[in-house]
């Protein structure tokens, strides 16, 4: 989560880019005809305007935030079985995990859309949303003014 919070502070996906779901769990992972090309051209293309949402979020003192906490709501934490989503094979997610951080003496925070744990460490595969309705702009997901709140949802 450093990986991910340096990324976002400095809008620098390469940064960022360790805590983000790997290349070689996604081939394993996805039962579609090309993942590889659906990895690179959607997941980690919205992963990096994400990141500049983020960014962006942060404002002109970017480099002045400090995280304080990445809240991950275990309790919501679930199997997803094969064939679900695509995959072909079973994996647990968590979805809307909170990055907390203070800036300028306030505490905020926003989502992590969704995490998903591989061979025991968890990883980021959809930072802004799930779903979109177009590969516009990046997106933050419910940013909010103190801790935020993480919130149940389903996974695709």
């Amino acid at each position: 989560m450093a990986d991910l919070w340096n990324g976002v502070v400095r809008d620098q996906v390469s940064i960022a880019m360790p805590a983000f779901f790997p290349l070689g769990a996604y081939l394993q992972l996805k039962a579609i005809p090309d993942p590889q090309e659906d990895w690179r051209v959607r997941l980690v293309a919205q992963f990096a305007l994400d990141v500049a949402a983020a960014h962006a979020l942060l404002g002109a003192e970017a480099t002045k935030a400090a995280l304080i906490a990445v809240d991950v709501p275990t309790q919501y934490a679930h199997w997803v079985t094969p064939g679900t989503c695509y995959n072909s094979i079973g994996y647990y997610e968590v979805p809307n995990a909170r990055i907390v951080y203070r800036i300028n003496g306030a505490i905020r925070s926003f989502g992590i859309a969704s995490m998903i744990s591989w061979r025991g460490q968890w990883y980021v595969v959809h930072l802004g949303a799930v779903l979109r309705a177009t590969t516009g702009p990046g997106e933050v997901d419910d940013p909010a003014t103190g801790p935020g709140t993480p919130a149940y949802s389903s996974t695709c």
